[in-house]
């Protein structure tokens, strides 16, 4: 007894006077053995802030906190063990299972070589790195039931955040330094009554986006490093979902909406906190630690969280008047919730592809309600991983110039199969796809029937390897002598060998609804988002491919004359009951009026925007000097086409002409580079026509 009781106390005198000059450890040592025993353990439970401001950075709060890989000099890191005793010792930085104990010299040598020599060094202290069982890698299952392996990892001397790299600690106390953050900012927040391993808010990044603050981690960008991932670059993303869940709101109220991928559940605070009694939302995730921070964000924005009521939320709730809305958090998996639950509204955003989900997402929704899919896995949507296409989706594709739209009705196809196994169809109201996700926001139609009409819009796409043409095979079980024929161009005829490939099966109907963009611009403009304003307008003009702007100031008017472009029969008819009682005095039978609105959705088929589009750049001529853009498309009018741009590409026009009536037009208006040479256009035109 009397040797542990000198051990420890060596031990703790040890760690205070790391802090100090660490020439005087031998001599104090037997003085103030008894008081190093009883000192932590009494102040830091009393007054630990008053002995901070007492002794300055020595006081007992830090040494209780800091932990013991951080040290001053090799003389603290080796006086962590008593070296000059006999027998085996263990490294008080590594588990018994990595280092085994050895003698006094060998563990020197690996103080030395290892803990001391790799190491980040901030105001003179010497983080050096830790493998003991403070930091865990998680699973790829992100469940709790599987054991993690333990990962090397340095403990930052400001905030005492664990992180594994060394380069991202350098650029982490970077930022403390640019925030002017000190250890002594973050020394009061132990008094928080609070439950998590790491300190509460203080000690993460909080940022904003559209009125809402959430925390993040200091590796939120990276997935593999953190559980709450968090990205800038979707702000875009989360924009059109909350603008497409704010047209679903107008229609019916109160909606429950379902985030099944909450993480830091940015979108989901951002549902309850614009829409408020609107939207009942329930934010999920799987992982616990996402489960704390967005219960911690949204404590940050006076949000309460229903069935769970604790000493905190009530505090928080105190400082205002009441919680401006209430959600639901939830720890399962997505399938499950899905399966259990109806929505109304359901939201899917996994890390990379969401094939997994669609069926229960399917199962379980309202009729009428939407489900928007955000698929991040860019490498097998624009054909940079073939192999995992054809394993995911089910889909033969090939790069082509148009591979961003070849994506969106990539992901269509497998939403409608997934819809159709439920007996359900679907209406695309929205398909977007830029550079780093593609999202697809669909209307759920229940019936064998509507699944029916949505599986026949299942098609093969027939490419042109040459000029990159394309064209949907026709319907039809009947094999066709030559597929060539339905190719308008004559690739096949004038080169050797097979020319063409056939890609699929892919979504063949429309991408837009223009009727719900409209709306969705109006939702944009009540809520400020001006950032996605450019946006839904050029989809608005790709969705009646036009080149006009209808919208020069967005507002309820453009709505009301809007809204029959819709395919929802039930929301339509309230709408055509408004606009027919300003043309006649008494009101028309629902059933000829249910009629009507079935012939103008029939009728507008034949006037649904063309499907793909060329790039200008793609099918210039050599020696020529192409017209600018917006001229081009005028031209293209001029000639008795539709055009209109893309999304998909800012240099792409999408249009119902042919290729070879786009190249056409794009030769005639056309000037040479060399005004010396006037031949060039007509041998230009001639190289054409033998294409």
């Amino acid at each position: 007894m009397a040797e542990l009781k000198e051990k420890d106390a060596e031990h703790l005198h040890q760690e205070d006077a790391n802090t100090k000059d660490t020439e005087s450890d031998s001599s104090k040592m037997p003085a103030d053995s008894e008081a190093c025993e009883q000192k932590p353990i009494h102040e830091a439970s009393t007054n630990p802030v008053k002995t901070e401001d007492k002794n300055g950075q020595t006081s007992s709060t830090v040494v209780s906190e800091r932990h013991v890989s951080i040290q001053t000099t090799l003389e603290g890191l080796e006086a962590l063990v008593d070296l000059n005793g006999a027998g085996r010792k263990s490294c008080p930085l590594c588990p018994e299972e990595k280092f085994k104990a050895c003698y006094s010299h060998k563990l020197r040598r690996h103080l030395q070589n290892l803990h001391w020599k790799v190491y980040v060094e901030f105001e003179g202290q010497r983080m050096c790195i830790c493998h003991l069982p403070c930091r865990q890698l998680k699973s790829s299952l992100g469940s709790d039931q599987t054991q993690g392996r333990l990962v090397a990892h340095y403990h930052c001397v400001v905030c005492s955040v664990t992180i594994a790299r060394k380069t991202d600690m350098i650029s982490h106390l970077k930022r403390h330094i640019n925030k002017s953050e000190t250890e002594a900012s973050y020394s009061g927040s132990s008094d928080v009554p609070f439950e998590d391993p790491v300190p509460a808010g203080q000690a993460y990044e909080i940022m904003k986006e559209l009125g809402t603050n959430v925390q993040l981690l200091p590796n939120h960008t990276t997935p593999q490093k953190t559980d709450t991932y968090f990205s800038r670059k979707m702000k875009t993303n989360r924009q059109l979902v909350f603008c497409s869940l704010a047209v679903l709101a107008e229609e019916r109220n109160p909606l429950e909406c379902l985030d099944a991928f909450g993480a830091t559940g940015i979108m989901g605070l951002q549902w309850a906190k614009h829409l408020r009694n609107s939207v009942k939302v329930t934010i999920n995730d799987i992982n616990e630690a996402c489960v704390k921070m967005i219960k911690e964000n949204c404590h940050l924005n006076h949000i309460r969280v229903e069935g769970n009521r604790t000493g905190r939320q009530l505090d928080g709730a105190g400082d205002a008047d009441a919680p401006i809305a209430s959600v639901e958090v939830v720890k399962m998996d997505a399938n499950v919730i899905m399966h259990l639950r109806p929505f109304d509204y359901i939201h899917l955003d996994p890390f990379g592809t969401a094939v997994n989900y669609l069926d229960a997402a399917f199962r379980n929704v309202r009729n009428l309600g939407i489900v928007s899919v955000t698929s991040t896995d860019t490498g097998s949507l624009y054909s940079k991983s073939l192999n995992v296409t054809l394993r995911h989706y089910g889909c033969q594709i090939v790069r082509t110039e148009y591979y961003r739209e070849l994506a969106a009705r990539m992901v269509l196809a497998s939403v409608a199969r997934a819809a159709a196994r439920c007996n359900k169809g679907i209406e695309v109201l929205l398909a977007v796809a830029l550079e780093h996700f593609v999202l697809v926001v669909v209307r759920v139609l229940r019936g064998p029937t509507q699944a029916d009409a949505s599986a026949k819009k299942l098609r093969q796409l027939l490419h042109c390897q040459w000029c990159e043409e394309r064209v949907f095979l026709k319907p039809g079980s009947m094999v066709e002598e030559n597929l060539y024929r339905q190719l308008p161009c004559q690739c096949h005829g004038s080169m050797p060998g097979k020319t063409a490939v056939e890609l699929g099966p892919l979504w063949a109907g429309p991408l837009f609804n223009t009727g719900f963009l409209r709306r969705m611009l109006v939702a944009a403009v009540q809520h400020n988002m001006e950032d996605v304003q450019p946006l839904v307008k050029t989809l608005i003009c790709e969705a009646d491919c036009t080149t006009l702007k209808p919208f020069p100031v967005p507002g309820y008017s453009a709505l009301s004359n809007q809204v029959e472009c819709g395919v929802v029969i039930k929301t339509l008819q309230k709408v055509e009951e408004a606009d027919t009682s300003d043309q006649s005095g008494k009101r028309k039978n629902t059933g000829e009026e249910s009629g009507n609105v079935l012939k103008k959705i029939k009728a507008d088929t034949s006037l649904e925007h063309p499907a793909f589009y060329y790039s200008i750049h793609r099918h210039s001529i050599r020696g020529m000097n192409m017209p600018k853009l917006n001229k081009f498309l005028q031209y293209l009018t001029e000639a008795g086409f539709r055009v209109s741009r893309t999304h998909f590409d800012p240099t792409g026009v999408r249009t119902d002409a042919t290729l070879a009536q786009f190249k056409e037009v794009l030769t005639k208006y056309s000037v040479p580079t060399y005004s010396s040479a006037p031949q060039s256009s007509a041998v230009s035109s001639d190289r054409r026509l033998t294409l």
